[in-house]
């Protein structure tokens, strides 16, 4: 077990034992809790594996880590074209069709040089030998609005091959799957909030010095101090929705919202320190 990982077992009356795990991963704090029959030393391997797949997804898609494959896409790609792990290929194919389904609002080359509404469109892609191309220099793909969705997918399909249906993963308190029930009750209650095998994904400013989002329109940081939580039963989904939800504007929002609805089911909560508007169902 690697000594990054804390961890709380509690065993339980009814067979069922309760472990609670916490580490560090993708620049903020992982919570886990496993609820399930299978042994300590079971559901501490299932803990491992997830912990090992985020360490791989850092070490292909962090945008800030020089040595990950990313890194070297960004610096190369605009020289000559650069063939991907299939993994990191399916990324950034998926990015650049909800590109569009998001009417340009999630745009993953918005921390480029020179950046306008059309760079994006300088990211080239062949399925012939998986490779990527950028057209113009200067080009940065930055999946930082997508990669935490990803990785709750990437965790859920773990915990459903090791048969583990209650389940609650907390990374940074804006991406969470919440997976069958609480010990106690139906469902996870998170934020005044009864999910049950679905996701929760928040995208914001928490204040007015902690700006991060930038809007695809002008190239600018969104200001204000504001949050968008959508809930989903994709985490990819969710991530991308938030973080383009929250760069337009309430009309605009409202267009991509119903471009959305027409393929996919979801919930959207908008608030500024809480929840205040549902239309959940």
């Amino acid at each position: 077990m690697q000594t990054t990982i804390q961890h709380l077992y509690k065993p339980s009356h009814d067979g069922n034992g309760l472990l609670y795990v916490w580490f560090l991963s993708m620049h903020t704090r992982v919570d886990i809790i496993l609820y399930n029959q299978k042994p300590e030393g079971e559901l501490l391997l299932v803990v491992n594996r997830i912990y090992d797949a985020l360490c791989r997804l850092e070490k292909m898609a962090n945008f800030y880590d020089p040595a990950s494959e990313l890194s070297f896409v960004n610096r190369t790609a605009a020289a000559s074209p650069v063939v991907l792990s299939e993994e990191l290929y399916s990324m950034i194919e998926l990015c650049l069709e909800y590109n569009s389904k998001t009417l340009g609002y999630f745009d993953v080359t918005v921390h480029s040089e020179n950046y306008n509404q059309t760079t994006i469109h300088s990211i080239h892609l062949s399925s012939e030998d998986r490779s990527v191309h950028f057209s113009q220099p200067g080009v940065t793909v930055n999946l930082s609005g997508f990669l935490k969705g990803y990785a709750l997918e990437t965790i859920k399909g773990i915990l459903n091959e090791s048969i583990i249906e209650n389940a609650l993963i907390n990374m940074g308190n804006s991406s969470i799957l919440a997976l069958g029930n609480h010990p106690v009750g139906s469902g996870w209650k998170i934020n005044n909030i009864l999910l049950h095998n679905e996701c929760l994904t928040t995208s914001g400013n928490d204040s007015p010095e902690r700006r991060h989002i930038v809007s695809p329109r002008n190239g600018k940081l969104v200001e204000g101090v504001k949050q968008i939580t959508v809930v989903t039963t994709n985490g990819v989904i969710g991530e991308i929705l938030s973080t383009s939800l929250f760069a337009a504007d309430g009309e605009q929002a409202e267009t991509s919202l119903v471009k959305f609805s027409s393929s996919f089911s979801f919930v959207l909560y908008i608030g500024n320190d809480e929840v205040f508007n549902s239309n959940r169902k």
